[in-house]
């Protein structure tokens, strides 16, 4: 390890942030992680994200707000914004108009971006998938970079997996690294951050969770999802999505366009061959049947729905717990 074999996790810094433990929630649209979610994982120690897809800028601003009120004692809560929707300059100007700990940014990037979180005075995160577009990142201004693999939930903007890209980017720049994408445990934890990460963001996880802002039935999918569930589906950003099988996956897997009601005109790119953001908001509404509900490669691993306190609980044991067990062997 580069930060040597120390029980407690090492210190995360990414500008003014310093989390009691290196753990982001991943910020999950469509109305996944708001302000009850991402609060709780602040008042848990780690780092909550809300996510500014498939909202208004009005509903974006008032749970920063919440999610802030929500917050017991000093807890840092960011914003995910989305390159790739057409509301993304809008957004990503409230969100610094509120003053949020930190701006994260995936689907894409732009100079624009950094310079104004550089004028605000806030640091913005880029999820990226290899090492060139880290490179580009740090260039431009990032804070730091998520390195999310191919074992991520929802949009994929790789095949390879986090643990391969990983070494590649500690690599190729000096700003902090999170690896994201399959992290489930403590063992995990230990793994990337003994390869060089300063942290670790994780999505599936605290989706099953009591404070997560999804309604029970799409909780309930990730508690009852087998390894065979899941599926790849080529969604309308252009990307592939890993996602849980259901009677929608079905009928997108063929190359059939399904009828729009109204387009919302959301995306700077679509293909039209359905509607990406009202089968994410149909999920969120309860009917995950006829919804997108995407989720990690590991969602069989989840068992039960928790408070997020005892899941960062059981994560600090575990790590803590691998630790030993690598001192002994």
């Amino acid at each position: 390890m580069k930060w040597g074999y120390e029980l407690n996790f090492p210190q995360l810094k990414i500008g003014h942030i310093m989390p009691k433990v290196p753990i982001l929630q991943g910020g999950m649209g469509v109305g996944i992680s708001l302000s009850k979610l991402a609060s709780a994982v602040a008042n848990a120690g780690g780092i909550g994200i809300i996510s500014g897809t498939g909202i208004s800028v009005t509903e974006m601003r008032a749970h920063i707000k919440k999610a802030r009120n929500l917050i017991k004692d000093t807890g840092y809560i960011g914003v995910n914004v989305l390159f790739a929707m057409n509301d993304f300059a809008e957004k990503m100007k409230a969100a610094l108009e509120e003053k949020v700990d930190f701006i994260i940014s995936g689907a894409g990037i732009s100079r624009d971006m950094y310079t104004w979180g550089k004028q605000a005075g806030i640091p913005v995160i880029s999820i990226v998938s290899s090492a060139k577009l880290a490179r580009i990142s740090e260039r431009l201004g990032a804070s730091a970079v998520v390195v999310e693999g191919f074992e991520a939930g929802g949009h994929l903007g790789t095949n390879r997996l986090m643990f391969d890209i990983l070494p590649e980017v500690i690599e190729s720049v000096s700003i902090p690294v999170i690896a994201a994408g399959g992290i489930m445990n403590g063992s995990d934890i230990l793994k990337a951050l003994s390869m060089g990460a300063s942290g670790v963001q994780m999505g599936t996880r605290f989706v099953a969770s009591e404070e997560c802002d999804a309604p029970l039935a799409f909780k309930q999918k990730f508690v009852n999802a087998q390894k065979d569930d899941l599926v790849l589906v080529k969604t309308t950003v252009g990307l592939q999505g890993r996602a849980i099988r259901n009677h929608f996956t079905n009928l997108i897997s063929g190359s059939d366009k399904l009828k729009i009601a109204k387009c919302q005109d959301c995306l700077k790119n679509c293909s039209y061959r359905f509607c990406t953001l009202d089968s994410l908001v149909t999920s969120v509404n309860g009917d995950v049947e006829n919804g997108l509900v995407f989720a990690g490669a590991r969602v069989d691993e989840i068992k039960e729905i928790l408070p997020v306190q005892k899941i960062i609980d059981n994560l600090t044991l575990e790590f803590k717990e691998s630790v030993n067990k690598s001192l002994l062997t």
